[in-house]
């Protein structure tokens, strides 16, 4: 969420940021609304005052037995007190459609991140690996004989409809490996502490990370009231919801493996074949809780945490920058890692890492105290993929596949195998 102050001290520049993502003139509105609410307080202020000297007079006019001035300041007390009460809700309604409207103006972009319209327009930063040349027609993961046993969408949909996958024998294995291999990558080498979250949280937390309210209709809500979340990055960045953190404890990295869930209300016709995109899926996530100072050098450390992971799979990938049109709400500026997949000759996302600034931070009220000293400051918050463990399983699958019909497997991966490395045409693990 948005610094009114920072607004009111400079709405030319908080204008010009978000022009930068399309949107225009938007001081005004909250500037508008921001009048009139701390018109509310004065006002309540200034009748709080004469409601309290006139309930100072009240007594000395009953003791001096002047009836008429009595009964008139008593009136007054009462007026008084009734135009407190009704100016405190006005300023309370315009304190909640000021933070109403702050809450759906998405993040301020970083001044090097790119201006552009949509996806065509981010910009390529570095690439890794050379994607292998197949002496024969690749194929997508879904076709390849090795995983037909293991990977089935049929009885998915009869369980539970479309974008769910079943998984079976070598290929839920191999899932299952890649998630192990990244948590041990992350907290082994990497720093980060492993951590196991809820999958149901409040509503509240979904506000803090900025699910809510804009983009309700992408996640799933119980009838209970708790929303499934759609990444781990609400659980561990909420870890520090209303909470005063010491400077001294800071970079606080943490990594997480959960199930997620998605509505992909957005995404019809999109990716429908395969499990490129599901309702439930596992991604192992990574949070970062920083000082403002230090946010950016995190932002390109956690990248690089994540690029570590396709390499050490020997997965070719890209890494974009995003360009103010397909940034996300929350962030400021964000990496894309994008693997490359052979069944479709192209790069395909498998992780966004973003740095959010204080954004996060303000509607969570997470701070820190300074270590030398000064009055708590809000937290940076980054978070990331480490990676998506299905989409990643598909790039193993298909930069393995093998002209029999088989998936030789990542050297990295057999400690999290029993030493096998591949998949045969039949499905099975040797």
């Amino acid at each position: 969420m948005h610094d009114i102050r920072q607004i009111r001290e400079n709405p030319e520049a908080f204008d010009a940021a978000l022009g930068r993502r399309g949107l225009s003139g938007l001081s005004s509105e909250i500037l508008a609304i921001d009048e009139a609410r701390r018109a509310k307080i004065l006002a309540a202020e200034t009748a709080q005052a004469a409601q309290n000297a006139a309930s100072k007079e009240v007594g000395a006019a009953k003791a001096r037995g002047d009836d008429a001035e009595f009964e008139r300041l008593r009136t007054l007390v009462a007026d008084k007190k009734a135009e407190v009460a009704r100016l405190n809700e006005e300023a309370s309604a315009e304190d909640a459609r000021l933070r109403d409207l702050l809450l759906t103006i998405p993040n301020l972009p970083h001044d090097d991140v790119p201006v552009g319209k949509d996806e065509t327009e981010n910009v390529e930063l570095r690439r890794w690996g050379t994607p292998k040349t197949f002496p024969f027609r690749p194929r997508e993961h879904y076709e390849l004989p090795a995983v037909q046993k293991g990977m089935d969408f049929e009885t998915a949909a009869k369980l539970s409809g479309s974008r769910f996958v079943v998984l079976r024998g070598a290929v839920a294995r191999l899932h299952r490996a890649l998630a192990q291999f990244m948590l041990d990558l992350h907290t082994n080498e990497h720093g980060l502490i492993e951590t196991m979250t809820p999958v149901l949280v409040r509503e509240e937390a979904m506000y803090g990370t900025n699910q809510l309210p804009k983009f309700a209709e992408d996640s799933y809500q119980t009838t209970n009231g708790w929303w499934l979340i759609p990444t781990s990055e609400v659980t561990l960045t909420n870890a520090v919801r209303e909470e005063i953190l010491e400077e001294s404890t800071l970079p606080l990295r943490m990594t997480a493996h959960t199930q997620c869930f998605r509505s992909e209300a957005g995404s019809a016709g999109k990716d429908t074949s395969g499990m490129l995109r599901q309702h439930q899926f596992e991604k192992v996530e990574m949070v970062s809780i920083t000082t403002p100072e230090t946010s950016r050098a995190e932002h390109e450390r956690m990248t690089r945490c994540a690029e570590t992971v396709l390499e050490r799979l020997e997965l070719p990938y890209r890494t974009v920058v995003l360009c103010t049109g397909d940034m996300g709400f929350g962030a400021r500026r964000t990496h894309d890692l994008e693997v490359w997949l052979p069944g479709q000759n192209t790069y395909r996302e498998i992780s966004s890492v973003s740095v959010c600034g204080d954004f996060q931070a303000r509607r969570m009220n997470a701070r820190y105290r300074p270590a030398g000293g000064g009055k708590p400051d809000f937290v940076h918050t980054l978070n990331g993929s480490g990676l998506a463990v299905g989409r990643c399983l598909i790039a193993v699958l298909e930069n393995g596949q093998t002209e029999d019909g088989g998936v030789t497997l990542p050297e990295a991966l057999r400690p999290w195998l029993g030493g096998k490395g591949r998949i045969t045409a039949e499905g099975e693990l040797v």
